[in-house]
């Protein structure tokens, strides 16, 4: 039987994050949305991700490793693609189309050549956070899950990031993402913005922007260790990967 994060008794998520994060638990919209998730899987809807994934995002970089945080929408809808981290899929799945013109920023910007697999759980490894707005979806139906809470949510992960860190970079592509730029203070950190990656908008402006040089130029700024933005070739990606879901899983079947 599927388990779902629960409340501050029993909060599945990596301890960094759970000792500044628990008493959002207790919130009524975040009992809303946990209330929200059960009755849409009894009522056998299909959602993206797993329980276990719903914050590997934070499970995979611990509060205090964040260095950078991209901030997406919501998870793909397709079967198989969405895991926790915006913007990356498992390596077996095809790129997708944001991810793809992603890569194409990167290599222009960079120089780096990008492999043909959509795995990012390195990037969130090195202090990446890869955070959506939204952390679930129903499956084949973009945006499903929008104003349920979530946003709130994430909210208070990006003002907790705001208020207890300094010299951080936020990438933020399209309105959706650039409406979590209110809660920065930008005398304090990096906010760099953009056009989202989508085909749909991508052309109108979200390249030529150097959103990988300007961050790694800002972090060695400030005395912090720049991203490796390469990526490793399949074979490693998979084991990367399995680590990463193993450790997901570790976490969410440990009661706190």
């Amino acid at each position: 039987m599927l388990q779902y994060p629960t409340m501050t008794s029993n909060i599945k998520l990596e301890e960094s994050w759970r000792n500044r994060l628990y008493k959002t638990f207790d919130l009524p919209y975040m009992q809303d949305l946990r209330q929200f998730l059960k009755e849409e899987r009894n009522h056998g809807k299909v959602i993206y991700p797993q329980p276990y994934q719903y914050f590997a995002a934070l499970n995979l970089t611990p509060f205090d490793k964040v260095k950078v945080a991209i901030l997406g929408q919501d998870p793909y809808h397709g079967e198989g693609q969405a895991h926790g981290l915006c913007f990356s899929v498992p390596p077996e799945q095809r790129l997708p189309p944001s991810l793809r013109n992603i890569y194409k920023e990167i290599e222009q910007d960079e120089g780096v050549l990008m492999p043909q697999h959509g795995c990012l759980v390195s990037w969130a490894q090195q202090g990446v956070l890869l955070l959506n707005s939204v952390l679930t979806v129903e499956h084949g139906k973009a945006a499903s899950h929008q104003k349920k809470g979530w946003e709130q949510f994430t909210g208070a992960i990006i003002a907790t990031l705001n208020d207890e860190k300094e010299h951080l970079v936020f990438i933020l592509w399209g309105g959706y993402a650039q409406k979590k730029g209110a809660l920065i203070d930008r005398d304090k950190h990096l906010v760099i913005e953009g056009l989202h990656p989508s085909p749909l908008s991508a052309h109108r402006g979200f390249f030529g922007k150097h959103y990988f040089s300007r961050t790694n130029t800002y972090l060695k700024k400030y005395g912090k260790t720049p991203v490796d933005w390469s990526l490793p070739n399949q074979a490693q990606a998979f084991e990367v990967y399995q680590a990463a879901e193993q450790h997901n899983q570790n976490i969410y079947t440990t009661t706190s």
